[in-house]
């Protein structure tokens, strides 16, 4: 039965007082933050590393050099009159580059057959950025027996085929890596953030999992000097808030984040192309578990729309050490640019890795026939019969 939107109305109206008050308190907070932020963004880095001196998981550390730009905002002072100059702006920038990305996809367990089985595949996109169009993109896949989704008690099967999607995406960038050792024209992309606080929220085992894929990747990137970016479209993160909290020893809020204080300073909105300086991650919980990766991962926000917050970029320390910082951003803007909005290589990544329907269904069928052929005493229900049936 389809909801009613007269009651949803209704109880808004008769809970309008719980969000006023909410909107209140977030907005009074938020101003006090905006004035710290204004405030500290006047200090230099030297300044601001001697005041968090001695303080353990506050949130970041500066890493470039701060203090010349108000609100610790860098304007790009990107603008173009038409989409044809940007255009031309990215070619200047991204010739000859290769992009590459990574994303996942999976058909999950299902209580339809008898036996506990489930794919994953992964698929990747490389963009050589050359004047011919020439690029790069396929899948591989994995199949999960019965063995590997061996789960105990108060685990579920759905977990270790996430774990497995990860495992894969994550170990063939490294592949990109090895293969692409030494490249300065090269760029990975992970989508998603290179600090793995979700892992927190599963069992120890788990969590170690996430944190040693991540390791890997990381240690990867520093060996084969392939510089690597996490992209994170909607970040809800709170590293630079929490710094501003002990800086100015202001009252603890969960209500803000980073890309909301950035968005709209005191002084100005950002615009697009303007970024943050790059800082070092020092957020508590999650990197306590990296090892000698856990003081290694830096990052900054990045507007790259109109109407929405900054994103966040996240990578290796030794991008900067390196010097290559900048011209990396760049890379990011210019993708961005081909994407209207989005990274172009992650979001055709995406495309090639996703399993459709139809892909759900040849694979039911296929699994049918195979274990007809060998005899295997698998089952299909009535209603996943049927459905194979008409396809």
């Amino acid at each position: 039965m389809p909801i009613k939107p007269s009651q949803i109305l209704s109880l808004l109206q008769e809970k309008r007082d719980d969000f006023m008050s909410y909107d209140k308190t977030a907005l009074q907070e938020l101003q006090q933050y905006r004035a710290a932020l204004a405030k500290m963004s006047q200090q230099s880095s030297a300044v601001l590393l001697e005041m968090l001196k001695g303080m353990k998981d506050c949130g970041a550390l500066p890493l470039e050099p701060l203090g010349k730009y108000s609100d610790w905002i860098i304007p790009s002072q990107l603008t173009w009159p038409s989409r044809e100059q940007s255009l031309e702006w990215v070619r200047d920038h991204l010739t000859g580059i290769s992009t590459f990305a990574v994303d996942g996809s999976q058909i999950y367990p299902s209580k339809d057959i008898s036996v506990p089985i489930a794919l994953v595949q992964i698929g990747w996109y490389e963009n050589f950025h050359l004047p011919s169009g020439v690029y790069e993109k396929d899948i591989d896949l994995d199949v999960m027996t019965p063995n590997d989704l061996r789960v105990g008690r108060g685990d579920i099967a759905d977990r270790k085929v996430n774990l497995r999607r990860f495992e894969m995406e994550t170990d063939r960038l490294i592949q990109y890596m090895e293969e692409r050792s030494g490249c300065e024209t090269c760029l990975a992309f992970f989508d998603g953030s290179l600090v793995v606080t979700f892992a927190e929220a599963f069992d120890e085992e788990t969590r170690n999992f996430y944190v040693k894929c991540m390791c890997k990747l990381l240690q990867a990137s520093e060996h084969y000097q392939v510089p690597l970016v996490g992209y994170i479209d909607t970040s809800t993160a709170h590293d630079l808030t929490e710094m501003l909290r002990r800086l100015g020893n202001l009252p603890e809020t969960k209500s803000i984040h980073d890309a909301q204080l950035l968005n709209r300073t005191q002084n100005h909105w950002m615009e697009w192309g303007d970024r943050t300086p790059l800082f070092l991650c020092q957020r508590s919980g999650i990197l306590d578990h990296y090892g000698d990766q856990g003081d290694k991962i830096a990052f900054a926000y990045l507007k790259t729309n109109k109407d929405s917050y900054p994103v966040r970029l996240e990578m290796p320390v030794w991008v900067y050490e390196a010097g290559w910082h900048d011209r990396i951003i760049d890379w990011v803007r210019a993708e961005v640019v081909i994407g209207s909005g989005y990274p172009y290589v992650i979001e055709t990544a995406d495309q090639v890795a996703v399993l459709k329907n139809d892909d759900r269904q040849v694979f039911y069928r296929l699994l049918q026939d195979w274990a007809d052929q060998e005899d295997l005493k698998l089952r299909l229900s009535r209603k996943m019969v049927s459905k194979v049936r008409r396809r």
